[in-house]
């Protein structure tokens, strides 16, 4: 038999071992690299603990857990918050298990409420599920025409529209047009937004990997998204647009410019992210011919009753979001981080 699996909290000696097993790990993906770490430490003020499984040398197996603890959303240990992919990453069952075992073991050592694994496939075992959230991926072709005709009609009809406005996209790394873009946007939606240094803090640490496309009308910012690439996928991540954004259709140019962009680059699948059913996002997805894939997002309870439901449709938040709504841009921004940092 084999060298037993060990667990252990990563050093930064190890990060580029880590970051290798991802890579070329199947279900790996761009939320368990390591330079999240970093974000989450240092802007997000979060302590983390990235457990690795290893037999001698050699990493088989990740598991990435970042602590948020206060007292309106509680105290969870989540792999991995700010992202809609985590859990574990193993190179096998006794590897996965190892992982798993140690994160329970850390969540009651902790006291936390609850351990949440942000899983894209569910693992077995006494585990709470919620399928909240669903996935939609899809692959693309290498050229531009064979894309535009896999759209389904009526999308397509979405896009024209857009480069019959005259809407123009630039791929650059303006956080600032961004930035006032997409904390407009949320402050719509009634949520908190994340502080500019947390958007600016992903373009430094994930450098090529990471870009800005801003759709313009009459050389004027109207929307803009901040995507992420990892081996062949683009993942639109963050995005926003002005109050004039609809009526131009620059979010649907702006996603068919992405998806140009990406395949000029080489790359071959789009991941439009999660988005919870029954949504608006959800039925925009579904109109580009995206099929959704259940997310299995798995909880073991530790003081929490029952699965927390951090939710917008939760009734126990629609005054505050019905108040933020109101509230101006500006304030937000100075708010949003103080609360947006709980909300991983």
């Amino acid at each position: 038999m084999g060298a037993a699996s060990v667990v252990r909290t990563l050093p930064d000696t190890e990060r580029a071992a880590w970051d290798s097993f991802v890579r070329a790990a199947p279900d790996g993906t761009f939320f368990h690299l390591t330079a999240w770490r970093r974000v989450i430490e240092e802007i997000c003020g979060h302590r983390t603990h990235y457990l690795y499984a290893s037999r001698g040398d050699e990493v088989t197996g990740v598991l990435p857990l970042a602590q948020l603890k206060s007292r309106l959303f509680g105290h969870s240990l989540i792999s991995t918050p700010f992202c809609v992919y985590g859990g574990v990453v193993a190179a096998s069952q006794e590897d996965r298990e190892a992982l798993e075992t140690h994160a329970r073991g850390l969540a009651e050592q902790l006291g936390v409420d609850y351990l949440e694994l942000r899983n894209t496939q569910a693992s077995a075992g006494n585990w709470v599920t919620k399928d909240l959230y669903v996935t939609f991926r899809k692959r693309i072709a290498a050229d531009d025409d064979t894309n535009m005709k896999a759209v389904p009609r009526k999308q397509r009809a979405m896009i024209r529209k857009g480069i019959d406005a005259g809407l123009q996209s630039k791929v650059d790394r303006d956080i600032d047009a961004f930035y006032d873009m997409y904390s407009t946007s949320v402050r719509n939606l009634g949520t908190p937004v994340l502080a500019k240094r947390f958007f600016a803090a992903l373009l430094d640490e994930f450098r090529d990997a990471a870009d800005i496309l801003t759709v313009t009308k009459d050389g004027k910012p109207v929307s803009s998204v901040l995507s992420f690439y990892f081996r062949d996928e683009v993942l639109p991540y963050y995005g926003g647009g002005t109050a004039d954004a609809r009526d131009v259709k620059a979010n649907d140019f702006m996603y068919w410019e992405l998806m140009r962009h990406a395949v000029a680059r080489g790359f071959t699948l789009f991941d439009f992210g999660r988005s919870k059913v029954g949504t608006g996002s959800y039925s925009f997805k579904k109109n580009w011919g995206f099929e959704p894939a259940a997310l299995p997002y798995q909880y073991h309870l530790v003081r929490a009753p029952k699965v927390p439901d951090l939710s917008p449709m939760n009734p126990k938040y629609r005054a505050m979001i019905a108040t933020w709504k109101r509230l101006p841009v500006p304030v937000t921004r100075v708010l949003g981080p103080m609360v947006a940092r709980y909300l991983g």
